[in-house]
């Protein structure tokens, strides 16, 4: 199997005939690589966890639709509390499907805990709930609970499919359990994450010869746009669209964790390049930390949040002036004498 992209012929005078001997002259000049197939159980796995993350999104958008059937019915329950299916919520969803719509009543099945003052939550109850509105509130409902119960039997078969994979481990090969638990140490990283991304590049890191092969196969480095000696803004490629979803998730997540370098880094990027480019960018140095730590077998190791306050003084210096000189000021740097 080889990419599409790699192999096209010149424009024009296209058929299957032409298309089939333009590739074979290709191949018996060696002139066609080989693109990234992974194993059998690895593919197994791969479509388990894209079906799941399908389903993830379908039970959203159910729940969506409930909160839409909600607002029609002038009830506010997603200001007042965060997760209206959690167990506050549904007991309130339940009675109100039940022909409860007294909002005093409802309000009172909240938990102790929600943080909403009792009045706020009794004038967010306070709607015009028919009887189109408890059908549709059913169906929704009914549907996000469907959906939950696949879900869970996807993640018993995922379970199963890497305790297989286990089973037939190779000597000398960290076992795939082994292997999440690895890259379960990389801030914003969590279990599902970690196995979706192995499912999504496979165990074997020899496929990829370095870690820029690999960031260029994921899609995170930008096209080239550059004419008469002048470099445009290019967008990133689609490249693995499944694994950088997840990635930039892991990467919103490692930007808020505390005494992070990818803090660091998404907030010095950010200023200059703005959000987009700066997760993508953590998501890049994320992909690049998790291809050396399974082909290594090392666990990761944070830089810090002061990582770049402890570069030599001259690259410090440098950037400063820079930015002095963007407001217009010019500025001779001349080292202090010794105070000796």
């Amino acid at each position: 199997m080889a990419n599409a992209a790699h192999i096209k012929t010149v424009p024009g005078r296209k058929s299957d005939v032409n298309d089939a001997t333009w590739i074979a002259d290709l191949l018996a000049c060696g002139l066609i690589r080989a693109s990234f197939v992974p194993a059998q159980e690895i593919q197994e796995l791969r479509a388990l966890l894209r079906t799941r993350t399908q389903l993830t999104r379908e039970q959203t958008r159910h729940i969506q639709r409930l909160q839409k059937t909600l607002e029609e019915a002038n009830i506010k329950l997603d200001t007042a509390i965060s997760d209206v299916m959690g167990a506050s919520g549904r007991r309130m969803v339940e009675a109100l499907i039940a022909g409860e719509t007294n909002p005093v009543v409802l309000a009172a099945l909240a938990d102790r805990r929600i943080k909403t003052p009792r009045e706020d939550l009794v004038e967010a109850l306070r709607g015009r709930v028919t009887e189109h509105h408890r059908f549709m509130l059913r169906l929704h409902l009914d549907q996000q609970d469907r959906v939950a119960e696949a879900i869970a039997t996807i993640d018993a078969a995922i379970d199963a499919a890497v305790a297989r994979m286990d089973q037939r481990e190779v000597a000398g090969q960290a076992s795939v359990r082994a292997l999440i638990l690895l890259l379960t140490t990389v801030p914003g990283v969590g279990r599902l994450a970690a196995t979706i991304i192995l499912a999504e590049i496979g165990t074997d890191m020899s496929r990829f010869p370095t870690a820029g092969h690999l960031l260029s196969w994921a899609g995170f480095c930008p096209g080239q746009n550059e004419s008469a000696g002048k470099r445009r803004s290019a967008k990133l490629r689609k490249g693995a669209p499944w694994l950088k979803v997840i990635l930039v998730q892991c990467a919103w997540a490692a930007s808020r964790t505390k005494d992070s370098y990818y803090k660091a880094q998404y907030w010095r990027l950010c200023a200059k390049h703005g959000k987009k480019k700066a997760i993508c960018a953590v998501a890049a140095s994320m992909l690049t930390a998790i291809y050396h730590m399974l082909k290594n077998g090392t666990e990761h190791h944070d830089l810090g949040a002061g990582h770049f306050d402890r570069r030599p003084a001259e690259v410090k210096a440098k950037k400063l002036v820079g930015q002095l000189a963007k407001l217009g000021f010019e500025v001779e740097l001349r080292p202090l004498a010794d105070a000796a």
